[in-house]
């Protein structure tokens, strides 16, 4: 038995989008429901706006929303019908209703999207919830070309008043809309800044 993640130190501040990178296996997913306190750790130290925090205050605090790689909304209940119990009224519930994207299915039943429509639309809705913090696992997959592009543009706007750490393969999407970038090696984390350090990590081959 190894140990999947070793000695990672990381900080995310309101303002911030952060890319963290790694090979499957790495530990990416792991580290992020270690943090949200859906997996359990031997050890983990969090600490928020300087005060300690235990990962099973994350959830009731409202500090963190999560977006897992599998979806988690009913497939039986119609995109229209979901936004009002997220946001009963508000500036929320009409960017969310208005959304460039979102408005071409919001007549179709959760089940009936497909994987990219329903991704973009659980990313949005978690991350304008009053989270300071939204971690995101592979919001670009299986996402259209446009659907990405708005995408990031979403994330700009909200980042001036909240952090994101984004993990995803799709490295060229990543690197388009963060501020700063990490990648986890061996169970440690390193602070990259390029795709040629990306490379040095053997998280792209040499030819990429």
């Amino acid at each position: 038995m190894r140990n999947l993640i070793r000695d990672v130190s990381l900080e995310l501040n309101t303002g911030e989008i952060v890319g963290l990178f790694g090979r499957n296996g790495s530990g990416k997913s792991t580290l992020l429901k270690m943090m949200y306190g859906t997996t359990r750790s031997g050890k983990i130290e969090m600490s928020f706006n300087s005060e300690s925090i235990r990962s099973s205050e994350v959830v009731p605090k409202r500090i963190i929303g999560y977006v897992p790689q599998s979806s988690f909304l009913p497939g039986n209940i119609r995109v229209r019908d979901v936004i009002p119990v997220y946001f009963p009224k508000g500036e929320e519930q009409d960017e969310v209703f208005y959304n460039r994207v979102i408005a071409t299915f919001t007549n179709k039943k959760i089940g009936e999207l497909s994987h990219g429509q329903r991704k973009y639309f659980e990313v949005v809705l978690t991350s304008l919830l009053p989270h300071p913090f939204v971690f995101l696992d592979e919001p670009f997959s299986m996402l259209e070309p446009l659907q990405k592009e708005e995408l990031k543009d979403f994330f700009k706007r909200l980042s001036v008043r909240k952090g994101f750490l984004i993990t995803d393969h799709y490295y060229e999407d990543v690197l388009d809309c963060t501020s700063r970038n990490l990648v986890i090696r061996d169970g440690v984390i390193y602070p990259v800044s390029s795709k040629e350090e990306l490379r040095d990590h053997e998280y792209l081959s040499k030819n990429s």
